[in-house]
């Protein structure tokens, strides 16, 4: 009987303690003035709770976590568990919210299907291509996606270029910009208005290489969409054709650098006013080859960079007068 009696005892003893000391922790909360609290000293936990760590108060909780309610250890876990599809993207016609069937003629277990069940497939794949598209419009828009899609590949831009180019296009359709252009012209220039407003600069050269339209015309429809769009396009820097036109030529990064040097030095002075960007950046490439002792001939860096020799010998001869370098 003394036995339960003492656990009793010390239950009684741990309860009465351990409200003494919420007691003492209500009343030293109520001490603090959150207001005065260091934004330094409060930490987000994992949970969404905000603690103030000094004190270990938590000053907001009850957080609405967005998050799944599984668990999930790894990618593989994660991809079996979750239960949405992809994201929508501007890149395909239907902003990818129509259902495709997989090419692959195997079942969910991964089982290769009969080959009666194989045939009827093939139907169900060739109707539902055909009422993904529901008018001429849009089977126009997707070409035109897909098209943009090829050449960016082509290209070897990242994907948020890809976006911002079938944005440009979509509005170019919404702003009724296509009539009497072709689909392959104005998909071009978005892409070249894209990359250029992403950063990521290519040359009219580079683009005319993997379209089917010739330069003259991405030019002139370039010009046409960003006037009636309204893309407020900055010049193209020189210094960002450097690192790859160096890299092509299998320069090293002391090359690189003396060529953003002329470029930075020369553009102060007005020379680039005007100019060319590639053939700006391709001569001080050429210009910096010389002074580090890995010289380059001008025909490969016109290779490269897709400019005539004649270019990189008039913007070479600029630059190194500018810079007071003897020839």
């Amino acid at each position: 009987m003394t036995r339960p009696t003492r656990q009793r005892e010390q239950d009684v003893e741990r309860t009465r303690w351990q409200g003494e000391r919420e007691d003492e922790a209500d009343e030293a909360e109520d001490d603090i003035d959150f207001e005065d609290m260091d934004e330094e000293d409060l930490v987000r936990t994992g949970d969404g709770e905000l603690i103030h760590e000094p004190t270990g108060i938590v000053v907001e909780e009850e957080q609405i976590d967005p998050g799944p309610e599984w668990r999930a250890f790894n990618h593989s876990e994660r991809q079996e568990k979750s239960r949405v599809g992809a994201p929508t993207t501007q890149t395909m016609h239907d902003k990818g919210l129509t259902t495709t069937i997989d090419w692959k003629d195997k079942d969910a277990y991964g089982r290769s299907i009969s080959s009666r069940k194989r045939s009827q497939m093939h139907r169900l794949r060739k109707w539902q291509e055909r009422i993904r598209t529901k008018d001429a419009g849009e089977r126009n828009l997707q070409f035109a996606l897909s098209e943009i899609d090829r050449m960016a590949s082509a290209l070897g831009v990242p994907r948020s270029v890809r976006e911002v180019a079938s944005v440009i296009y979509r509005r170019a359709l919404n702003e009724d910009l296509i009539r009497g252009r072709s689909i392959e012209g104005v998909a071009t220039s978005a892409l070249y208005a894209a990359c250029r407003k992403e950063g990521i600069p290519r040359s009219l050269e580079e683009i005319s290489d993997v379209s089917r339209v010739d330069r003259k015309e991405i030019g002139r429809t370039y010009r046409y969409i960003s006037q009636e769009l309204g893309l407020e396009m900055k010049p193209v820097d020189p210094k960002k054709y450097v690192p790859r036109f160096c890299s092509e030529l299998e320069l090293s990064k002391e090359v690189q650098s003396k060529a953003n040097e002329i470029i930075e030095t020369t553009s102060e002075k007005g020379l680039l006013s005007g100019k060319s960007p590639t053939g700006f950046a391709a001569a001080a490439i050429y210009a910096a080859s010389l002074l580090c002792n890995e010289k380059k001939t001008q025909r490969e860096v016109a290779d490269v960079a897709q400019v005539t020799e004649v270019t990189i010998r008039n913007r070479y001869q600029e630059q190194i007068e500018a810079m007071g370098i003897h020839s």
